[in-house]
């Protein structure tokens, strides 16, 4: 599937209805696109099953509770639509993208108790998340933004606010020849990438940023338990700036990402080790398990 995400052939969930594709819009009063009240999810679907499917509805419902925004479905019929907007549009292997907002109502400011809740489904078809990188490594910048303390967002959400800084960090990263941004957080240590966590390799052990400023991603949970099935010992802990130097070896984990080598971050190169290619051929037999 090619062009534009707006002109396409296909259905997309709404509401609890399939509607085609070309239809599925929204009025430009939508509270969500002016004051960013809108949490989401991004699935993949291998051989007609999601991966973590269930976490990631639990866990939409999750964000919505943070943004005191009460999603109107259960798991169950999150998952239901799910499994009907793949069916409706013939596909097996897929991008999934739940999300839900608070949509136009009577309310238009920045409270807006009185208006719906609304959610969708859309599916697609979509390939390796940064290309090629999976056999060079990914090249990252250093992004200027910093993710912010947990007082001022809330960090374990799903939320559409929080990438506002990453959209602006991939764009200065892309306009350098990277594929995407490294962020340090508020205090200097290292954080993740614009939509990735991040890991990296020293002495044959892991080491992976803790997890207490921005979201605990469900891959980057699902990697650590299959590190540690393996007897390798990982370390969930700050990280500061001046160690990227040490390291020998990094990837990137995220359900668009799965697990993507990364071979350089600024001035640092990293090799694109036996290790993490295990890593990541392992991933990819376990989403197809």
């Amino acid at each position: 599937m090619a062009g534009s995400y707006s002109d396409r052939d296909g259905k997309i969930w709404m509401d609890g209805t399939l509607v085609d594709w070309r239809d599925a819009n929204v009025h430009i009063l939508t509270h969500a696109m002016h004051y960013a009240s809108s949490v989401f999810e991004g699935e993949r679907c291998y051989n007609g099953k999601i991966f973590k499917s269930r976490a990631h509805s639990a866990r939409l419902l999750q964000s919505g509770v943070y943004l005191d925004m009460d999603i109107p479905y259960s798991v169950d019929q999150i998952e239901a639509a799910k499994e009907q907007t793949l069916k409706a549009n013939g596909l097996t292997d897929a991008y999934v993208r739940a999300v839900a907002w608070r949509g136009a109502g009577d309310d238009m400011g920045v409270a807006a108790k009185r208006n719906p809740v609304r959610m969708a489904v859309a599916v697609w078809e979509w390939g390796a998340y940064y290309g090629d990188a999976k056999m060079k490594g990914a090249k990252l910048d250093i992004s200027k933004w910093k993710r912010p303390s947990p007082e001022t967002i809330p960090h374990a959400a799903k939320a559409a606010g929080l990438y506002m800084i990453c959209t602006m960090s991939k764009h200065a990263a892309e306009a350098k020849g990277c594929s995407d941004a490294m962020m340090f957080d508020y205090r200097g240590y290292v954080a993740e990438a614009t939509g990735a966590n991040i890991f990296f390799i020293k002495d044959g052990e892991v080491h992976t940023p803790l997890a207490d400023s921005f979201l605990n991603g469900i891959t980057r949970q699902t990697v650590i338990g299959m590190l540690k099935t393996k007897g390798l010992t990982v370390h969930e802990r700050h990280i500061e700036a001046q160690e990227l130097e040490g390291f020998e070896q990094c990837w990137l984990t995220g359900t668009a990402a799965e697990v993507t080598p990364v071979g350089q971050i600024g001035a640092y190169s990293f090799e694109v080790g036996a290790l993490t290619r295990e890593i990541s051929t392992d991933y990819e037999k376990l989403v197809r398990a």
